[in-house]
């Protein structure tokens, strides 16, 4: 009898420090790759993607080899989606979060970043209204009884430079 309630209390170590990264002092909700895909939109190619280049780490795997996440790999998921959505690369990222979980960063660092890819976003910018403008120029002189042979758009991309 004393056997089984031992080896109950050592499973129950075991699941606690497999499934919440040695945390015994709370448990935690712990997730499939499948339900972390679904419950972030994130698709499962793509998570195991960012684990390979180092952006998302498991928790840990299950005895059959399955992957185990945590709410933190929700977390740092978000992250990235919104991240990405202002435009940051993945290196960016990376490195982004680094400053997150470095408890010495200054927000200063994360302010420089941030201002570094505003300057490139503002570049890009100025590069579509550029593009913009050209193209509005030509599609304006096009007409639409010319045959493609004198067209204005053709050969401008015919142009040297």
């Amino acid at each position: 009898m004393k056997y089984r309630v031992f080896n109950k209390m050592l499973e129950s170590v075991v699941y606690y420090r497999l499934y919440n990264g040695g945390n015994m002092g709370k448990a935690e909700n712990t997730m499939s790759i499948g339900a972390l895909s679904k419950e972030s939109g994130v698709g499962i190619e793509t998570i195991r993607y960012y684990e390979r280049i180092g952006l998302l780490t498991p928790l840990g795997r299950k005895t059959s080899g399955y992957r185990v996440f945590n709410n933190d790999s929700f977390k740092t998921l978000r992250f990235l989606k919104h991240a990405q959505e202002l435009g940051f690369s993945l290196a960016e990222i990376k490195d982004l979060l680094k400053l997150r979980a470095n408890k010495e960063s200054r927000c200063e660092d994360v302010q420089a970043r941030a201002s570094k890819h505003l300057q490139d976003v503002e570049g890009k910018i100025k590069n579509l209204e550029s593009i913009q403008a050209v193209l509005s120029k030509l599609i304006r002189q096009c007409r639409s009884k010319k045959t493609s042979d004198s067209c204005p758009i053709l050969d401008c991309f015919e142009e040297k430079g």
